[in-house]
């Protein structure tokens, strides 16, 4: 990754968590406690119209790698 696409990407992760502040706090609190393998992690998508799409997923070891490798590269 090139330092213009690390600047724009810092640019736009400033500009998210302006727009949603209480959601970096949930990352830190994540953090906090830590991700262990056969934590389970629900999402939930409410569209405009009330419609409700949920998954999930239970970390698994190579989930944990990925994360690992994820956080070297964040800008």
């Amino acid at each position: 990754m090139d330092f213009s696409m690390i600047m724009k990407v810092r640019s736009a992760w400033e500009t998210f968590r302006g727009n949603h502040p209480k959601f970096p706090m949930f990352l830190d609190a994540v953090k906090r406690h830590g991700i262990k393998e056969g934590t389970i992690i629900e999402v939930t998508i409410t569209t405009p119209e009330g419609e409700n799409i949920s998954t999930n997923l239970k970390v698994t070891a190579s989930d944990l790698e990925l994360f690992e490798t994820l956080k070297q590269i964040r800008p």
